[in-house]
């Protein structure tokens, strides 16, 4: 008798857990034709077409003006009369899928390998699809991503995924597109946040171990080409074949740097090698906007919303920081990496540089088109236009303002996803709780 108690006991919390759990699932493919009518479309590259109509067809986008006649028949028609249409919104560098809870459960982070040299790892075959944090950037208005390995030197490859999927395979929108390397730190830094942790010790002269570690980069990369020139190998060196994407210019390299210093490390690196490359971070890049604009080096800042880098720097420089960098003409794109708000912030920092010197269009694009140019996907999204895959968003607002935006429809690949998440849910959970639905 215990038992069969014990047994329905189980079932009974079982049954309980089930229907507590959330009922978001990926959308199915939508094959007939969709319209979004009368909104105002930002186009992502600065164009913006008033009461105009988007046609789509099989996920792609037909055609975008304002004399497109909408059939009868079986077709979808969306009103969006008074909304704001755009592109779908790119977070080019993150965590997600990897960690899910900052700063605490281990067991539930999966972003960091053991060793400097790690360029064979894949951060695709990690990724969560069921990762919570997923519907709220839906939510917000991000519909694509780039999962980014961390860790050691050179981290491993990133690859860009769809936010609507089951697996990571049916998430995958563009595989191992880049290479992560971490600059060495010139500057000694011992703290909380410093570069030196984990009881390492600092070393007496910080430049000059910098220059060492930069020696063991290029070392690594001189023995990666000559191996890659090779016509046969005896056996195969699974580290150097994941850099050969970087040689034949099919993979950028995104090297995580901050420091002055760093980025004339970089771009020395770049010339010796020839790679196409990015820098992440950069948040002293507005030093030297004009030399990273002649050697071709694209941008992709963390974290606008911060402090300084450095005291002597003005106290809204992070905000100022685009705006110096689109005037100087550097390819750039905006992100967040804000740990606490988990990402969601994207579109309000591309508000915050709209107020510091750039036009809403050009921060619009910062996170868009910029963004799709940078990881190697502009072919296919980062703009409404036609040939494009169907990433739009429809908002009731401004999607810069956080006082105004309210995303109302999401379409990835022209499937309209779900905008629900765990955090609505609990939300009208506890309006429930407190007689205030």
């Amino acid at each position: 008798m215990k038992n069969i108690f014990c047994t329905i006991s189980a079932l009974l919390l079982f049954i309980s857990y089930s229907q507590a759990q959330e009922t978001v699932y990926p959308a199915k493919e939508y094959r007939e034709k969709i319209f979004i009518t009368n909104g105002t479309v930002h186009i992502g590259n600065g164009e913006v077409k008033e009461n105009a109509t988007i046609e789509i067809d099989n996920g792609k986008i037909i055609r975008v003006a304002n004399d497109i006649t909408v059939p009868s028949g079986d077709v979808k028609v969306i009103n969006a009369n008074g909304k704001q249409v755009y592109p779908g919104l790119i977070l080019p560098s993150t965590d997600l899928g990897l960690k899910e809870i900052a700063n605490g459960v281990r067991g539930s982070n999966d972003y960091l390998e053991l060793g400097d040299y790690n360029p064979s790892v894949r951060s695709i075959a990690a990724y969560n699809t069921d990762s919570k944090i997923i519907g709220t950037l839906r939510a917000n208005g991000i519909l694509l991503a780039s999962i980014t390995p961390e860790g050691g030197i050179i981290s491993g490859t990133s690859s860009v995924v769809q936010l609507d999927a089951w697996n990571w395979e049916d998430a995958a929108y563009k595989m191992d597109n880049g290479v992560h390397l971490t600059m060495p730190s010139f500057i000694q830094r011992t703290g909380r946040r410093g570069f030196f942790m984990r009881g390492e010790t600092a070393p007496a002269d910080p430049n000059k171990a910098a220059l060492d570690k930069l020696q063991e980069i290029k070392s690594f990369f001189r023995q990666a080409k000559a191996y890659l020139q090779e016509s046969s190998h005896k056996e195969t060196n699974l580290k150097f074949e994941a850099v050969k994407g970087l040689f034949n210019k099919s993979q950028t390299l995104f090297i995580h740097a901050d420091q002055v210093k760093q980025m004339l490390a970089t771009i020395d690196l770049v010339k010796e090698f020839g790679f196409n490359a990015c820098i992440i971070g950069a948040s002293e890049s507005f030093q030297i906007a004009d030399l990273l604009k002649q050697n071709n080096i694209s941008v992709i800042l963390n974290q606008e919303h911060a402090l300084p880098a450095t005291e002597d720097d003005d106290v809204d420089q992070p905000f100022k920081t685009p705006a110096t960098l689109e005037k100087a003409g550097v390819l750039f794109a905006l992100n967040d990496t804000h740990d606490e708000s988990r990402y969601r912030n994207l579109s309000f920092n591309a508000g915050t540089a709209a107020t510091y010197g750039l036009t809403k269009e050009q921060a619009l694009q910062a996170i868009t088109l910029n963004s799709a140019r940078i990881l190697g996907i502009a072919d296919k999204t980062g703009s409404i236009e036609a040939g494009k895959d169907a990433n739009i968003v429809i908002t009731d607002g401004d999607i810069l303002d956080m006082r105004t935006s309210n995303v109302e429809h999401a379409f990835i690949q022209g499937r309209e996803v779900s905008l629900d998440n765990k955090q609505k849910q609990l939300y009208e959970r506890y309006k429930y709780k407190y007689n205030i639905r």
